[in-house]
């Protein structure tokens, strides 16, 4: 899983889909979306007991799009309930580079020498008790600058397709990922999340129905965000750099901040 800063992966404006195949490929925002009214009424009728079937006629809908509804519903109740799950985290290498974390010394990087651009991967699936398969969300991180840039879940899934999720999401960088406890994720992803609405930043959409995957939070994070402490912004592929600059010098002053900005150079003209 990479992003806005040009690894190969999922970007910052797309999202992963499911091939007939099983395997797992990067896919834009292009699926037709059920809205929340809908999700209501099924959550509705399945509690009175109607089987999926049923609920198809009932709301004139196809039965492969209620089946699909309900699968979401379960994800997200199991997501909602994570106190009762185990988790199983993984980070990609590097993900500290940056950072302060004076509290933690246990939260080891074997990659913190490593040049991350302020980009972590993060991949969590929460294992019910007694059943097979997890519930499975991935989380692309800015640390430096916006917070979450993209998310991904909650999806059931069992543990073939899980370790095929888990190569691909981490297939753009040069070392596996490390597993992490579910603290350090969680202050990683709400802590950026704060971090960067202090800043002026809102998180990516898709982020909302990922928040309780991580488990209810324990208060300030541990972590001291941005690069060496200060907002740093590294522009990507989908950002529109001059709102983010903008931004920033609105919420810190022109000198608060660092930035790098990539041009396009075959847009540049020579004039004489």
């Amino acid at each position: 899983m990479s992003g806005g800063h040009g690894r190969p992966g999922l970007s910052a404006g797309s999202t992963l889909t499911r091939t007939t195949s099983g395997l797992v490929r990067p896919g834009r925002y292009n699926s037709p979306m059920i809205d929340a009214e809908t999700m209501h009424r099924v959550r509705e009728l399945r509690d009175r007991g109607l089987t999926p079937n049923e609920i198809a006629r009932n709301l004139a809908m196809r039965p492969a799009a209620v089946a699909d509804v309900i699968r979401r519903l379960a994800a997200e109740r199991d997501a909602a309930n994570a106190a009762a799950d185990l988790a199983d985290c993984w980070l990609n290498t590097g993900w500290s580079a940056g950072l302060t974390i004076p509290e933690h010394p246990d939260w080891r990087d074997p990659g913190a020498d490593h040049a991350s651009g302020g980009l972590v991967t993060a991949l969590v699936a929460r294992r019910r008790r007694h059943r097979r398969g997890a519930t499975v969300c991935v989380y692309l991180v800015d640390v430096y600058c916006l917070g979450v840039k993209n998310a991904m879940g909650p999806d059931n899934t069992n543990d073939q397709a899980l370790r095929r999720l888990t190569d691909h999401v981490f297939s753009g960088y040069n070392a596996p990922p490390v597993p992490a406890p579910i603290e350090l994720v969680r202050d990683l992803v709400l802590g950026a999340t704060e971090y960067a609405n202090g800043l002026g930043f809102d998180p990516h959409p898709d982020f909302e129905p990922t928040r309780a995957h991580l488990g209810p939070s324990t208060g300030p994070s541990a972590i001291t965000f941005g690069h060496d402490g200060k907002p740093t912004y590294i522009s990507g592929p989908y950002d529109d750099p001059s709102r983010v600059l903008r931004t920033l010098r609105h919420a810190v002053g022109p000198n608060g901040f660092h930035y790098t900005v990539a041009h396009d150079f075959s847009e540049l003209r020579v004039t004489g």
